[in-house]
């Protein structure tokens, strides 16, 4: 259950961050938005919450912005977490598109600049025009350092068969980012990264290039506002090359690997032929040879 205030300030914040608006019988409010239906129901202000978004909502919206669960004690102590690195990925699911690895490095003063601004987990802002909104507010955080790699898909295509795996790839785009920023920040003692395989397959990464710094990895460690700033940079990069290649291509290049980019495939195919594919899209998948069959 919620209060009266707190209900006002949940359907402030989810309107703000681009959610999209749905009807739904007996409810005050209820919103969509990446994997996530958040519903407050007019009698006692009932809250729902619903999809696999639900932990992330909780734990970025929910408890920081609208109940404040978390003392002020524990608060200061967040703002006051050691200076690192956060690095995060966009793309990496997605056929169409590039692979963007970004890493921000935050200190307690910049992490409660971000946390101020609305940071949080790309996956959950609903549209592109948030992303890019909160892309121009981290740029412009006092003492901001940001580092980006973003690989389109060309260039994708001859790197991949020599990691074989996407893991190693994504393992040396995240050791190539970190080390840009050290490059930027040579004192910052650790880099926080999401745990997207063996943790040893980034640490080899990262002695491959002689960075001694150390490093954790963590599941949803987009709980982080680094790392979170990091996947907001990410996506950006993302969305923007993906809206301009659909420009140049004359049709809209779906997110994922469903139907609905397979029958966007073979559309390619068949208006620019086979030749157009490797340009936009990450051949190694399997959505390929759905595509050209």
């Amino acid at each position: 259950m919620l209060t009266g205030v707190q209900a006002g300030k949940l359907e402030a914040i989810l309107d703000t961050k681009g959610f999209e608006r749905q009807q739904v019988p007996y409810a005050r409010f209820s919103f969509s938005g990446p994997s996530l239906l958040v519903t407050v129901y007019e009698k006692k202000n009932k809250l729902l919450v619903q999809g696999k978004g639900t932990d992330e909502f909780v734990e970025f919206i929910l408890e920081p912005q609208v109940t404040g669960l978390l003392s002020v004690a524990e608060e200061e102590a967040k703002e006051a977490c050691t200076a690192h690195f956060g690095i995060d990925e966009s793309g990496k699911g997605d056929y169409f598109g590039p692979l963007v690895v970004a890493g921000v490095y935050a200190d307690a003063r910049i992490g409660a600049a971000l946390r101020k601004l609305g940071v949080c987990d790309s996956k959950l802002v609903s549209t592109s025009s948030r992303i890019r909104s909160l892309a121009e507010g981290i740029r412009k955080v006092p003492g901001i350092r940001f580092h980006l790699v973003s690989i389109g898909p060309e260039r994708y295509n001859q790197l991949y068969p020599e990691f074989k795996n996407l893991n190693r790839f994504l393992a040396w785009g995240h050791a190539t980012v970190i080390e840009g920023l050290v490059g930027k920040v040579p004192d910052c003692p650790m880099a926080l990264s999401d745990q997207f395989a063996n943790p040893f397959v980034l640490k080899r990464a990262l002695a491959a290039k002689k960075l001694a710094i150390r490093l954790e990895q963590r599941t949803k460690a987009e709980s982080d506002v680094a790392v979170a700033a990091a996947s907001i940079l990410a996506r950006e990069r993302f969305v923007n090359w993906m809206d301009a290649a659909g420009e140049a291509a004359g049709m809209k290049l779906p997110l994922g690997a469903s139907g609905q980019v397979v029958k966007a495939g073979r559309r390619l195919v068949a208006t620019h032929g086979e030749e157009m594919l490797p340009k936009v899209a990450k051949m190694h998948f399997k959505t390929t040879q759905s595509v050209l069959k």
